[in-house]
């Protein structure tokens, strides 16, 4: 049986990239060793490297004054990183979910941390607007999607001051303006490569103006000017990227994947609307989430969750359940998931609405 991967993260990849990566375990670049082996200071992985890089700057169109660097650590390191080199005396958080308040948590460490405005009385079932952001603060940091409420910020937010945003879930999944930004950055286990590896992407011209001394391995400057090899960097990880960008410029690049994506959310959220069975969380169609989309069982027919879950394994569907903090389901739709699993879901979805 064939199996349909929704997990949230890790999470699907190109068959592509993992063809490649099986291939590049054997014999990585012609060089006779593993890339599990490999000197990451070997010619074929510095090429790997600078590939990898170059394919970032053309898929996401990034413009000359910014640097692309892959790190350790997670996007939960991110949230300490960004105020550590960023944050003289404040910044302003927009807070959307639960990894949006963990970075405003560890931004306080570092100074005053400004809540634009939140949506957790909600259960951060909404994106907020028309919130005001201080002028005087350093930067606003943002998280693009939110993968355990299943919202996402679509459009590049507007300000005067630094933009900075955790785009870990939707990376790649759309046009990006990254010239409304000051740093991006996003763990690459969703949309990207396997765990292990972080991307950022920051202009230049914002670091150096904090007063506090950085240790050496969290200032972004190392990594820029050791090019992403400072210390070993996540060599596989880094690889298995560069089959997926290579895979996505294949496709036809960000536009051409965003318009399946959104043909892909479309089926679902459609069948969520219709099956008498269920209900998404997100009411807002604006603000409901082209990568995770979240959905529980109508209040008449909640004792038939577990059922659910289960019959939807019967038919090889993974990954649905919802986050332990809100129940319910989350079907992750991201670039890698073919839109013959988001059919096999509303196959499934239909049969269980006709059976029960």
């Amino acid at each position: 049986m064939k199996k349909h991967n929704f997990y949230a993260g890790p999470s699907i990849l190109p068959q592509y990239t993992i063809d490649k990566t099986l291939e590049g375990i054997k014999d990585f670049a012609g060089s006779g060793l593993s890339v599990l082996e490999i000197s990451h200071r070997s010619k074929e992985f510095v090429a790997c490297m600078n590939d990898t890089i170059s394919l970032v700057r053309e898929l996401l169109e990034i413009p000359s004054g910014y640097q692309v660097i892959f790190l350790g650590g997670g996007a939960s390191l991110q949230f300490a990183m960004v105020p550590m080199n960023l944050m003289n005396t404040k910044s302003a958080y927009l807070n959307t979910g639960e990894w949006a308040s963990k970075a405003l948590k560890e931004a306080k460490l570092f100074g005053e941390v400004i809540e634009v405005a939140s949506s957790k009385d909600k259960l951060f079932n909404f994106i907020p607007k028309n919130y005001s952001v201080p002028a005087d603060a350093d930067y606003f940091h943002v998280t693009t999607n939110n993968t355990i409420y299943g919202t996402e910020l679509k459009k590049d937010p507007v300000v005067s001051i630094p933009l900075v945003a955790d785009m870990s879930s939707d990376i790649f999944s759309r046009p990006v303006d990254v010239s409304k930004y000051s740093l991006i950055y996003a763990g690459a286990q969703k949309n990207l490569a396997p765990a292990g590896v972080t991307l950022v992407i920051i202009k230049e011209e914002v670091l150096g103006k904090v007063t506090r001394p950085i240790p050496t391995m969290l200032d972004y400057r190392t990594h820029i000017k050791g090019e992403s090899m400072f210390n070993t960097p996540p060599v596989f990880a880094v690889f298995a990227a560069q089959q997926t960008l290579h895979w996505l410029k294949d496709l036809g690049g960000v536009k051409a994947i965003q318009k399946k994506n959104i043909e892909k959310a479309a089926m679902l959220y459609d069948e969520i609307e219709r099956n008498k069975l269920f209900v998404p969380t997100i009411k807002d169609p604006e603000d409901r989430s082209l990568m995770n989309i979240c959905f529980v069982m109508a209040d008449e027919y909640k004792d038939l969750e577990k059922l659910f879950g289960e019959f939807a394994k019967s038919k090889g569907i993974l990954g649905i359940e919802g986050h332990r903090s809100v129940g319910g389901f989350r079907a992750s739709t991201y670039n890698a998931l073919p839109v013959e699993s988001v059919q096999a879901l509303i196959d499934t979805m239909k049969e269980f609405e006709s059976k029960n």
